[in-house]
């Protein structure tokens, strides 16, 4: 199912008693979602991404704009008939329910035409726990199982009504490290077997780009980029876009471009060619340093963390804007990692400029994807 937004946006009134100006949860919103993709909805808290969700679901209505699944219009349809599958993050399992019954429920409450027979309705449960791998748990109550299991349960819901579409929100959170790993990878599983149209609401940057066709960045309520994972995090559109993409995070830097020269404080690192002097914000993705003796970039050595394959260098430097640079290099370069001082070359696609002010992207070299 396609899924269209087109110029959504959803006010809630103020409670600031000094300011009776509207607080713009979703800010005119216009994307379309293509039939069969996993699209992941990212952004720090706040930023608007649980307020689309439930858009796109009905639990709230649009200030103004319109939502269309397919051709219809579904902006006025009450969320029971939009044919949607809704993953929460407390997971809202019945605690009094085995798990055959919380996945039971909602086919039970079908009505009309849509009514099954018990045998039907039967029969699509155990389908849909069979998808997610929990058929030999039916007969238990959600106390007896793990989170991971009870996250399945929930999904198994979702899944047991046929939805044209399924949005999960933030449904890993409240799982430990290595189970988020592993869920998230049935969730994908999942989804390229059933092929239904799923937007997935996370936090997590990592979790948005392992598992997502496409990502859409948000902050305060205004979508900052949208393209497939691998596009956003080497061609950001601005620095915000850069800073949440990326573990260990962007090293960020105070620089200037000056006789075409890209400056890093006062070390010269990059020809930047046709680009007018200006001062200039630079982001440095971890893996962008090369460890080199004479290179231009020379920062004080704090210390190395060896990682196994790769070492970690972390270091300071006077135009560094936050507290440690951390540098990932090739283990086999650790001899250059000694002394009071470190220098780097940097390598030019993963070295990023932006605007002091806007903090928009600056292209230099002539190359869109430097």
């Amino acid at each position: 199912m396609k899924i269209v937004l087109q110029n959504l946006t959803k006010k809630f009134p103020s409670r600031n008693r000094k300011s009776h100006e509207d607080v713009v949860a979703v800010g005119d919103f216009t994307f379309e979602i293509p039939d069969g993709k996993l699209i992941g909805l990212l952004g720090p808290s706040g930023c608007g991404k649980s307020t689309t969700l439930n858009l796109i679901c009905g639990l709230i209505k649009p200030t103004s704009g319109k939502i269309f699944f397919g051709d219809n219009d579904v902006t006025e349809l009450p969320p029971e008939n939009r044919g949607v599958g809704m993953v929460f993050q407390n997971y809202a399992l019945y605690p009094h329910l085995t798990v055959k019954q919380n996945i039971l429920f909602p086919l039970e409450n079908l009505k009309g035409k849509d009514k099954l027979s018990k045998t039907e309705m039967e029969s699509r449960a155990l389908e849909a726990a069979r998808l997610v791998q929990i058929d030999d748990l039916m007969e238990r109550k959600p106390s007896e199982l793990s989170g991971g299991q009870q996250q399945r349960v929930a999904i198994a819901r979702a899944l047991v009504k046929m939805p044209h579409v399924l949005l999960l929100d933030e449904p890993l959170s409240n799982l430990d490290a290595r189970l988020r790993l592993q869920t998230r990878e049935e969730i994908r599983k999942i989804q390229r077997k059933t092929k239904i149209t799923t937007i997935f609401v996370t936090h997590d940057q990592e979790e948005a780009m392992s598992i997502s066709d496409m990502i859409v960045v948000m902050k305060d309520g205004i979508v900052q980029q949208i393209g497939k994972p691998q596009e956003v995090y080497d061609n950001p559109v601005n620095l915000f876009v850069a800073k949440f993409l990326g573990t260990p995070p962007i090293n960020a830097f105070d620089g200037k471009i000056e006789n075409q020269t890209l400056y890093v404080g006062e070390d010269a690192v990059m020809d930047a060619k046709g680009v007018l002097d200006q001062e200039v914000a630079v982001g440095i993705r971890p893996e962008g340093f090369i460890l080199q003796e004479n290179g231009p970039l020379c920062c004080k050595l704090n210390r190395v963390e060896v990682m196994g394959r790769d070492i970690s260098i972390v270091s300071t430097h006077g135009a560094f804007t936050g507290t440690a640079i951390r540098s990932i290099v090739d283990a086999e370069h650790s001899r250059h990692a000694t002394g009071e001082y470190v220098h780097f070359a940097l390598k030019p696609k993963k070295v990023l400029v932006f605007n002091k002010e806007t903090q928009e992207r600056i292209y230099i070299n002539g190359n869109q994807h430097t």
